[in-house]
């Protein structure tokens, strides 16, 4: 666990929710009854309302039946998303990993309708960044020294989440790996890590999951009475990751005569152009 200081970050000693403590030793928690109903019921509505009044906002090179299911950047949309970004008790789990200044660095919202998973990335086994720790195969991560946490994805569910519905299944312990899943079994249901199977987040509106970036994790496929899945997708980062609520053609910090300059893929990338990848759609 960690704080930070005056200025840099430094050990913390303060007692941690039990949530916490299962993020840095497991990879991943489930936060119980975080929104009452009439705070899910407000969420919902409102987030509701931006899928019926704004167009999907396409990213990458998705159908227009995929697009529809996401829309990105939510806290600037939506004053009830920026709230929930914010609940003390979801901050309170997360700050004793990435410090008390960290920021959401991506926001988006997702609605899967039943019978149709998408094509989104997701579905395969896959690590939203990093390793952040690379470790070459063979090499185990020592016990005694707690494993860094750089992000935190959390998924605020706007309605309940049964087996059924396609979870989001994560297998603990393989922040540790230092390793992407084997690419060779993205889409094997019976990958494991270290003999740990797969631990599906089955959950209630109003619950919140919470995986850091390097667990490995994949929506698990659906079944007979899928009811689709509805929730509000947020990523935290330490202070010193980038934002990525936009992509970086729309928001940068460059003069347009220093984007003429760069000619290269490699020159757009040395000054912050960087195509879309992790956390950008």
């Amino acid at each position: 666990m960690i704080r930070r200081g005056r200025p840099y970050l430094e050990v913390r000693n303060e007692p941690a929710p039990d949530e916490s403590i299962q993020l840095e030793r497991d990879g991943y928690a489930i936060i119980r009854d975080l929104f009452s109903p009439g705070e899910i019921a407000d969420l919902r509505a409102e987030i509701g309302e931006i899928y019926d009044h704004d167009p999907a906002d396409p990213r990458g090179d998705r159908s227009p039946e995929d697009a529809a299911m996401f829309r990105y950047a939510m806290l600037n949309r939506s004053p009830a998303a920026q709230r929930a970004c914010a609940h003390p008790r979801l901050l309170s789990v997360i700050e004793p990993l990435l410090g008390e200044d960290c920021h959401v660095i991506a926001n988006t919202a997702w609605r899967n309708p039943a019978g149709h998973p998408g094509s989104h990335g997701g579905q395969s086994w896959h690590i939203d960044a990093g390793p952040h720790v690379p470790l070459p195969a063979g090499v185990r991560w020592p016990a005694d020294i707690p494993h860094p946490v750089f992000a935190i994805g959390v998924h605020l569910y706007l309605q309940d989440c049964a087996r059924e519905d396609g979870p989001t299944g994560v297998l603990p312990g393989s922040h540790l790996s230092g390793r992407a899943p084997p690419h060779a079994r993205s889409m094997d249901d019976d990958l494991d890590y270290e003999g740990q199977r797969v631990v599906p987040l089955l959950t209630r509106a109003g619950d919140a999951g919470l995986f850091v970036s390097d667990v490995w994790h994949r929506r698990m496929p659906t079944k007979d009475g899928d009811h689709g899945r509805f929730f509000l997708q947020v990523h935290y980062g330490r202070r010193d990751i980038a934002q990525r609520l936009l992509p970086t053609n729309d928001a940068n910090q460059l003069s347009p005569e220093a984007i003429a300059r760069a000619t290269t893929e490699r020159d757009r990338r040395v000054i912050g152009l960087h195509p879309a990848l992790f956390y950008d759609g």
